[in-house]
């Protein structure tokens, strides 16, 4: 692949998000497995975009006010 650049994405664990959103694991693969939060599988493990993090943050916080 000459002259194709992967974009500069930071992946995070589920735990990792978990601590950012301050909700359980388990919350976090309920917004996984129904789309809500987009991830990648690697091997048995999820990763969800840094990017993706914060998108849902802001999401969520304005669905608040």
């Amino acid at each position: 692949m000459v002259g194709s650049e992967l974009p500069d994405v930071r992946f995070l664990t589920v735990a990792e998000v978990a601590d950012m959103m301050r909700v359980s694991k388990m919350t976090v693969y309920r917004m996984v497995h129904s789309g809500e939060m987009p991830a990648i599988r690697f091997g048995r493990s999820f990763r969800v975009p840094e990017t993706a993090v914060a998108e849902a943050l802001t999401q969520h916080v304005a669905d608040t006010a």
